[in-house]
């Protein structure tokens, strides 16, 4: 079990195995490494179990591994429990996890985490009780630039207001896919408002009131006349020298 999920009770499957196109998959992957190091799979090898048991690991699946890989199982413990991506507990359809590192919090991550909360009416680690979300918060997610961001399974939703993230919940309650990707428009790490040929629009603004980012106002200049001062400094210094 990990820290970010709060204890709860559950059962472990007594069984696990591979499906055959999993199976597949399993063998390819480990075809990748060199003549007696396919331990070196372990890794991928555990996210390909998780994907296929619901989103979470189990016991089972771990020896399954152990005995796949020829490793002590104990070995393929340490890495399942070291790393917080692997989830040893049942979680929801939709694993909601909010970035909280520095970047995110000066962008707003907290009013996010209020809203999941509020929304959901569940607290950090804990699951609904229809088994639809589950809401935790992680680590930095590496997507910085355009923050705050949150993780809902495999997609990321970047440059989120509150309100964008509770539209977000509402779409993911009701079985539709809510668009992955900035909710600025943006691409990469672009100023906002500087949208690149094909992104999708922006959302249109929601009808409750919506307090910007304070960094949303910011005007930033990039035109031919930023570098002037500095060029004249160089002519003159290279003038003065010249005289000496």
């Amino acid at each position: 079990m990990s820290a970010i999920f709060k204890e709860a009770k559950f059962d472990q499957p007594d069984y696990f195995e591979f499906t055959k196109e999993n199976l597949v998959k399993a063998k390819k992957l480990m075809e990748q490494y060199p003549e007696g190091k396919q331990q070196a799979a372990v890794m991928p090898l555990l996210h390909l179990a998780q994907e296929q048991h619901h989103n979470w690991l189990p016991r089972a699946a771990m020896f399954y591994i152990a005995d796949m890989l020829e490793m002590p199982p104990i070995k393929v413990f340490e890495v399942a429990h070291f790393y917080t991506m692997y989830n040893k507990q049942p979680v929801g359809r939709n694993l909601v996890q909010v970035c909280r590192t520095t970047p995110c919090w000066l962008r707003g991550a907290d009013a996010l985490s209020e809203v999941c909360r509020n929304k959901l009416g569940i607290d950090m680690g804990e699951t609904t009780i229809d088994g639809a979300f589950t809401l935790i918060e992680v680590e930095c997610l590496g997507a910085c630039v355009n923050a705050p961001v949150v993780q809902i399974n495999n997609d990321y939703y970047e440059d989120l207001s509150p309100d964008d993230i509770s539209d977000i919940l509402d779409e993911l309650a009701q079985g539709d896919e809510p668009r992955a990707g900035s909710y600025q428009a943006r691409q990469c790490s672009a100023p906002v408002g500087h949208a690149h040929k094909g992104a999708p629009a922006a959302r249109a603004p929601s009808k409750r009131v919506q307090k910007k980012p304070a960094l949303e106002n910011a005007k930033l200049d990039f035109g031919d006349e930023s570098g002037k001062d500095d060029k004249k400094s160089v002519r003159n210094t290279k003038k003065t020298r010249a005289k000496k």
